[in-house]
């Protein structure tokens, strides 16, 4: 199922949720109109709360159904509200919803993460972690997004980046943009297994290449 959706006059979704195909964690000040938007379309329990005093959650998160990837700067509270499986990331590249893209079967994150970095994100999420770029863009989280049914990638994605995430994340890829010829697509949209909750400026175009390239028909 896919929906459109503004939140707070700005289409772009995906910096302020993040979900896998169980929990979706999303800002208190979420409105209930919202709320029900994105359970209705990812079929998910919703957990509401900041994650380091901030409610760009999407930046913030990486998840898949054996972790949550946070920032370091989460507080003890907001792991409380979010439950089991949080493992704050001791990196000084912090937004890991930027720079982590993962799936449950593998991770691709920015090549700026240091071995030990890499290796507390196989551990975190339970995967690979391959270093990798999208469309030359080190931030690979915010140009794409990624279920266990496809992946959607920047549309300047090279052949050789897009052979690297059909390995990485065992998923088919595909690519597009969203609201309105936007290429951070990781930024436009909140999707797991289920459905997508895209931003409101998405065209009719755009919604029938990202229905099809993660595999709701």
């Amino acid at each position: 199922m896919l929906r459109r959706l503004d939140l707070g006059g700005s289409p772009y979704v995906g910096v302020f949720c993040a979900a896998n195909d169980d929990v979706l964690i999303a800002p208190p000040s979420l409105p209930k109109a919202a709320v029900r938007h994105f359970t209705e379309a990812l079929r998910t329990r919703i957990v509401q709360t900041h994650v380091a005093h901030s409610t760009v959650i999407g930046r913030l998160v990486a998840m898949n159904a054996n972790g949550i990837l946070t920032s370091p700067f989460i507080e003890p509270d907001e792991i409380e509200a979010i439950g089991d499986g949080v493992h704050p990331l001791p990196d000084r590249l912090s937004a890991v919803g930027n720079n982590v893209l993962c799936n449950d079967r593998g991770a691709l994150v920015h090549p700026g993460y240091d071995p030990d970095a890499l290796s507390f994100i196989s551990d975190a999420l339970g995967v690979r972690a391959v270093r990798g770029t999208i469309a030359g863009i080190r931030t690979v989280g915010s140009v794409a997004v990624a279920t266990n049914k496809g992946v959607l990638c920047h549309p300047h994605a090279k052949p050789p980046e897009l052979d690297l995430v059909k390995e990485v994340l065992g998923a088919p890829v595909a690519i597009t943009t969203a609201n309105y010829g936007q290429g951070f697509v990781g930024a436009c949209m909140v999707a797991n297994s289920y459905g997508a909750v895209v931003g409101a400026r998405t065209t009719p175009i755009e919604l029938g290449r990202i229905e099809e390239g993660l595999g709701y028909f």
